[in-house]
């Protein structure tokens, strides 16, 4: 019998991507983002959960697509991102989320090599629900190109 994983289904233009379910903190209602300076572009700014800063990353741009315009269906996921050796808690946008669903590792693919530069060394498998694929993304490698040092000791736990 296969082992299954749960994951958070989320969208992203008419893709449907997962998050494994253990890096989720919450999802909450898009809201207004304080900017940062310099940032990257990906990095819309930070918000503050209940006290606990954290960066938010528009998904949509990290992934090389054009920014929309929040909708009332865009949420902030907080997510505890494996980093460089210890846990980031980081915000991402998705421009809507669906529910929890078992993917079955059996079913469950590599990324196709189809050659060329397409960068698809953020995914950590692709799934099958029904008719559709689910891209799984690896969240350490998602954000490993990335440096995020100005965000040291927020809304971190340290690696056990």
């Amino acid at each position: 019998m296969a082992d299954t994983a749960q994951y958070l289904t989320l969208g992203i233009d008419q893709e449907l991507f997962g998050i494994d379910i253990r890096n989720v903190r919450e999802i909450l209602d898009m809201r207004p983002v304080s900017k940062l300076p310099h940032a990257p572009s990906f990095l819309l700014g930070m918000i503050d959960v209940r006290g606990t800063g954290y960066p938010i990353v528009d998904l949509r741009t990290k992934l090389g697509l054009p920014r929309m315009e929040p909708t009332d269906a865009t949420r902030i996921i907080i997510l505890d991102v494996p980093v460089k050796g210890r846990t980031l808690g980081v915000g991402f946008v998705a421009d809507r989320v669906f529910e929890v669903t078992g993917l079955d590792d059996d079913h469950t693919e590599a990324a196709p090599d189809v050659g060329g530069r397409w960068q698809s060394n953020y995914i950590a498998g692709i799934g099958r629900k029904g008719e559709a694929f689910i891209v799984v993304f690896d969240l350490e490698r998602l954000m490993e190109t990335d440096d995020l040092p100005a965000f040291a000791g927020l809304a971190t736990e340290s690696a056990a």
